[in-house]
């Protein structure tokens, strides 16, 4: 099963990474970030990267862990791990909005779509792009690359 893994040293908080990923799954027309619309909740970037409190990048993307605690947790159905392929996949049309992927997710992956608070914003690993997701692909310092693992 293929991962995204993360050396967090290498960050430099450019968020190449954040950018390619709302621009892989951007809705609307156009495939320049220069006309991404920022306030469409399907552009929401599925990764993101947060300041430590001592002033360090860390990168945050999905794990897509061997016993996922979010699918686990998720009532509707709406996040289940794929046999095949090792991935958390997230059905939107299913997601009843309860957040207990959000709330049970030791990594502070999942998280609600910050306009409608109707869906859940996580990594779907470019699962309909093919090939090296596009986060991966962007980041300059190379502190993310996929893996076989």
């Amino acid at each position: 099963m293929k991962r995204i893994l993360i050396d967090a040293d290498k960050c430099d908080g450019c968020k190449n990474c954040s950018i390619a990923c709302m621009n892989a799954h951007r809705t609307g027309g156009g495939d320049s970030v220069y006309t991404l619309d920022l306030n469409d909740p399907a552009n929401e970037s599925r990764n993101f990267i947060r300041l430590d409190g001592e002033g360090h990048y860390k990168p945050i993307f999905c794990r897509h862990c061997d016993v996922p605690m979010c699918a686990g947790s998720c009532m509707s159905g709406a996040l289940q791990k794929d046999l095949k392929t090792g991935l958390v996949t997230y059905d939107g049309d299913r997601c009843g909005s309860c957040y207990m992927c959000v709330m049970n997710c030791p990594y502070g992956v999942p998280k609600p779509d910050r306009v409608s608070r109707t869906k859940v914003i996580k990594c779907d690993f470019c699962k309909d792009k093919g090939g090296e997701p596009s986060c991966v692909k962007a980041c300059p310092k190379k502190a993310i690359w996929v893996e076989e693992v």
